[in-house]
């Protein structure tokens, strides 16, 4: 399967500057959840901008009906 990274680009949320996962949504989900988190795409924009990406602090946005 061929990489869409521009593509990609153009809708990632990230806003990590020195990320080096940008647009590589395979390498983003991996890196993420071996460290029990979602990717940004994952999170509204005030919840991501909190860079807490965790597992728990998704489940309470949904708790809270905030995704």
């Amino acid at each position: 399967m061929e990489c869409k990274k521009t593509h990609n680009l153009t809708k990632c949320t990230c806003t990590y500057e020195p990320c080096s996962r940008k647009g590589t949504c395979c390498d983003c989900i991996s890196y993420h959840v071996q460290n029990r988190e979602l990717p940004a795409c994952c999170f509204p924009p005030e919840a991501e901008r909190s860079y807490d990406r965790s597992f728990e602090n998704f489940a309470r946005l949904v708790q809270a009906g905030k995704v």
